[in-house]
This record gives C-alpha cells, structure tokens and sequence, in this order.
C-alpha cells in the first residue's frame, strides 16, 4: 500500500507504446505509456478501456470522428468500438483497463505484447 509518483515512472519509460503495469485492484490493470505517432487501427472484443493524459495530448481517432485530447482529459472507449490513438508529439497516457486487455486488441503484430512488464 505504497503511493505510486506517476512522474517518477514515467521517466523510467523510454519507448513508445509499450504500456507499463504500475498497480492492479478489481482485475483491472493501471498502466503507463508514451505515445508518439499513430497507432494500429483496433478494437476489443470484450473490455472498455479508459486513457487520462498525464502529459502533452493525442488524438483518439475514430472511423467517423476523432476527439483531441489534452493534460487532465479522459476518454473511455467502449468495447467493440474500432479506435487508433495518435500523438504529433510524445504524450504521456494513464490506462486503466481489465487485465484481459491486448494493446492491440483483435489485431496481432510486431506491436502486440503478450506479456506486460511492471514498472
């Protein structure tokens, strides 16, 4: 029951899109990412998922609209719901979804991590 600086490990990242595991409650995993350019076009069958920018913004696209977003801003994207995340520049992504969770959702690749590491 230690407190976690978000600050601290997130300097400790130093790739894009691999999302670290930095505390677990519920079956749900919270983790951390660094984001930079766009990503796979995805979705997932069975979790919502929930992005909260710690730093910088993205863009959440969507086949019909996209969203921005920026420090201090969440959106949750619903299961089913066909998303890629794009950043201009590095953000800094809190993610807060089930531990059943793919990064790359229905979508198998080079970025597809099977097994998260702790940070």
């Amino acid at each position: 029951m230690d407190k976690i600086n978000l600050s601290e490990k997130l300097a400790k990242i130093h790739d894009h899109w691999r999302p670290r595991i930095v505390a677990e409650l519920n079956d749900q995993h919270v983790k951390l990412v660094k984001f930079q350019g766009p990503f796979d076009w995805h979705h997932h069958e069975a979790e919502d998922e929930l992005f909260l920018v710690v730093k910088g913004r993205f863009r959440m696209e969507f086949r019909d609209r996209a969203v921005d977003l920026e420090a201090g801003e969440i959106i949750v994207v619903p299961r089913g719901v066909e998303h890629r995340p794009v950043a201009d520049a590095e953000v800094e992504v809190l993610l807060f979804e089930p531990k059943t969770t793919l990064n790359t959702g229905n979508v198998r690749n080079e970025r597809t991590i099977e097994t998260l590491d702790e940070i």
